[in-house]
Formats: C-alpha cells, sequence, structure tokens
C-alpha cells in the first residue's frame, strides 16, 4: 500500500523526462519519465531505499533524504514545500484508524469584523476544504444565480466536482479543479481532508480521485468567470493567511478595467450584507 509521499514521488519522477536534466534516453520503456535509478543516483540514495519510499515501506525520511529528492527532481519552491507536509502526514500525523470529522466552522468575531470592513468588496473566509465560512455581500452579489452559495454550508470543492453549473461558470474549470483537489492535502486536518474526500469521491467519480493523487502543484492565475449576468470577469486574487484558524481570507479583485466596470454594475445592491455561515 502507498502512501501520500510516495505516490508524490513516483508522480514526479515520471513527469520528468530524462533529456530535460541532461540524462541519455534509454529508449522503450514501461513506464514514462525518469527511471528509480536515475532518481536514485541523482538524489545521492540507493535504488532500493527510493522502491521503500515509493512504495510506503519507510514512512520516515529524514530531512536531508526529503531535501537531496527535492534537489534531484527540481522541485519548485511550492512542490518542495508539499513535500515536506506529505513527509509529516505520512510519518503517522494522520490518525488513519480514527473516525474522520468535519472541521469547526466558526469564524472568529475579530475576522468577521475584517470582513465587514472589506466591505462593499467581494472577499470570503474559507478553509482549504473549500468551506465558505462568511462573506460579504460583494461575494454573495458576485455569485448571485451561479449556486455557489444555494446550499446551507457551501463548499467551493464540492461545487467544482458536483455541480454542473461550475463548468458555465469557471472558464479554466480543470485549472480550478486542479486547485481544489490539491487545497485538500492542506486542510484544517489530515481528518479532515480525509472525511470530505470520502464523502466526494463516490459523487465527483474517477476525475477527482485522479486529480487528487497527481498532486499537482497549481499555478493560481487569474481566476476568469462567465458569469450568469453575460459578463467575462478577470479577477485577480489575493489570499490573507490566518494559520492558527486554518482558515483563509480570499479578496477578489478587478484585473481589468471591463471588469472594474461591470462589477460596478453587478454589486451596486451589495452594501452592508455581511454574511457568516455557521
Amino acid at each position: 500500500m502507498g502512501t501520500p509521499l510516495g505516490d508524490f514521488v513516483r508522480a514526479k519522477r515520471d513527469s520528468i523526462q530524462p533529456a530535460t536534466l541532461g540524462l541519455p534516453d534509454h529508449g522503450r520503456r514501461r513506464s514514462p519519465g525518469l527511471r528509480r535509478l536515475d532518481l536514485a543516483t541523482r538524489a545521492g540514495i540507493s535504488v532500493e531505499y527510493l522502491t521503500r519510499i515509493e512504495q510506503g515501506r519507510d514512512r520516515n525520511p529524514s530531512v536531508a533524504v526529503l531535501n537531496a529528492l527535492a534537489d534531484a527532481l527540481s522541485l519548485a519552491p511550492a512542490e518542495r514545500e508539499h513535500l515536506r507536509y506529505l513527509a509529516k502526514i505520512t510519518g503517522g500525523e494522520c490518525t488513519a484508524h480514527a473516525r474522520p470529522a468535519p472541521p469547526s466552522r466558526e469564524v472568529r468575531p475579530a475576522v468577521r469584523e475584517t470582513l465587514r470592513l472589506l466591505e462593499p468588496g467581494i472577499a470570503a473566509v474559507t478553509n482549504r476544504l473549500g468551506d465558505i465560512l462568511a462573506h460579504t455581500g460583494g461575494f454573495g452579489a458576485l455569485m448571485d444565480g451561479t449556486g455557489l452559495l444555494d446550499p446551507d454550508e457551501p463548499n467551493l470543492t464540492r461545487y467544482v466536482f458536483t455541480d454542473s453549473r461550475a463548468r458555465g461558470l469557471f472558464t479554466d474549470w480543470d485549472d480550478i479543479a486542479d486547485e481544489v483537489a490539491f487545497d485538500l492535502w492542506r486542510g484544517p486536518s489530515a481528518e479532515s481532508a480525509e472525511w470530505l474526500t470520502a464523502e466526494l469521491a463516490p459523487a465527483a467519480g474517477p476525475d477527482f480521485t485522479r486529480r487528487m493523487n497527481r498532486h499537482l502543484v497549481p499555478r493560481r492565475g487569474v481566476l476568469r468567470l462567465a458569469h450568469p449576468s453575460g459578463h467575462a470577469l478577470r479577477l485577480d486574487r489575493e489570499t490573507l493567511e490566518l494559520a492558527g484558524d486554518g482558515q483563509q481570507i480570499v479578496v477578489l479583485l478587478p484585473a481589468d478595467e471591463a471588469t472594474e466596470q461591470a462589477l460596478g454594475r453587478l454589486l451596486r445592491p451589495a452594501r452592508g450584507s455581511l454574511r457568516a455561515i455557521s
């Protein structure tokens, strides 16, 4: 049985073409990418040890080994952070045999007041599971008619994978699907991420599972929306981490003049209608 850490290392090894690292092409092989021998040599570890990591038989590689693998795979900074996180949960911090439970939906009063100060802008308090815990009136006006806020406990991840309207709303739906799947690895806790994954997998199908197992670190570029009003919106995203709460404030800002003008019309009725979702 593999582990998230082993799956990630193997997925990255399979995605790298030897020529990009100046290595010879060994001809046709059963699997793409680097051979285990190539990666082990670059990392300065044995092939047998790399095999144990990839197959989940070694769950506690040292920091030095993790750094060596990151260097050998030429990981970007965000991918290095993800590698360290997977090593942490693989090493035993995920209580796999405990019954998973949803995380707290409580938003601290100071965070709600911060959100209030952002009115009439477009902002929401979320966690990495995609739960929308509170939002400004501007966010509510922007999402009116999209279906995202229809449930009593709205969740972006569930919406992206199970609501057909999401594919019409998000111009770059594939990129957004990769983002929300990746963020489950960094949920408020490993247990809460396991809870949502177990709930979503049957409804979302193999596409969701495939994206989860790819460990693809997303780029998070401009958010493009095909809004139900007929406007094509381009929004920059600023994320303010609330590390102690496992939450973040996400602020959406117009990325061009056309979007700014469209938002002026869409958000006109939204002043002063902050909503906390409990």
